[in-house]
């Protein structure tokens, strides 16, 4: 859906591409009418958001999932406006997942709870929708090129609290990966990727998620 975001058309997009076979490129530079999109090679999450980040001459860097659909028009305004208002390094909003099952979207409302709870702790955002401050992720070097796993978990909670923030409504995504690898498989990760978010080498550890992508 188009943005009302004003600057929406002369912001600079980077699409980071991992050598995808789905004509992923040429339909995102199909909408150059209307955007301002580049294609970058991409690689792992973290590798190809880096690289997106460090083109970016913008006060702030939004991350949006491949598989993410802004469904509200206002979303990417109001975002920029809360982080702007409260002067946040990170802002996030809730997932949805409406194509999915109960027991899908039941999960979803979880990964929501939580990510409101995170606010009284450590900051818990995940890269579907993630929008950051460029000079505090600079400052923080960016998503860390070795992670294998929740790269994304592993920087917003370096974020402080008070700098941290969830901005009203949703983006919608699919059930992809819940089929692919099984929802009591993914649920036993983010199980564990909660009990060992103080031991950075569980997240350089190879846990077989993007295996799914193959």
């Amino acid at each position: 859906m188009l943005q009302d975001y004003p600057a929406i058309s002369s912001t600079k997009i980077y699409l980071a591409d991992a050598d995808s076979t789905d004509g992923t490129p040429e339909i995102a530079v199909s909408y150059g009418k209307w955007l301002d999109i580049e294609v970058i090679p991409g690689g792992l999450p973290s590798v190809g958001r880096n690289a997106g980040a460090r083109r970016a001459r913008t006060p702030y860097v939004l991350f949006i999932d491949a598989d993410i659909e802004l469904s509200d028009e206002t979303l990417i305004r109001r975002t920029v406006e809360l982080a702007k208002r409260r002067n946040l390094h990170c802002v996030t909003t809730n997932i949805v997942c409406p194509s999915g099952t109960a027991w899908d979207q039941a999960l979803y409302h979880g990964n929501n709870f939580m990510q409101q709870l995170s606010r009284l702790y450590k900051p818990f955002s995940t890269g579907m929708f993630m929008l950051f401050d460029s000079a505090r992720f600079n400052a923080l070097g960016g998503f860390h090129e070795q992670a294998l796993y929740a790269e994304d978990y592993l920087l917003s909670q370096k974020v402080k609290r008070r700098e941290f923030g969830i901005v009203g409504g949703s983006v919608q995504t699919t059930n992809r990966r819940f089929k692919k690898m099984g929802h009591f498989k993914l649920v036993g990760l983010f199980l564990n990727t909660a009990l060992h978010s103080h031991r950075e080498s569980f997240f350089l550890r190879d846990h077989k998620y993007w295996h799914s992508e193959a």
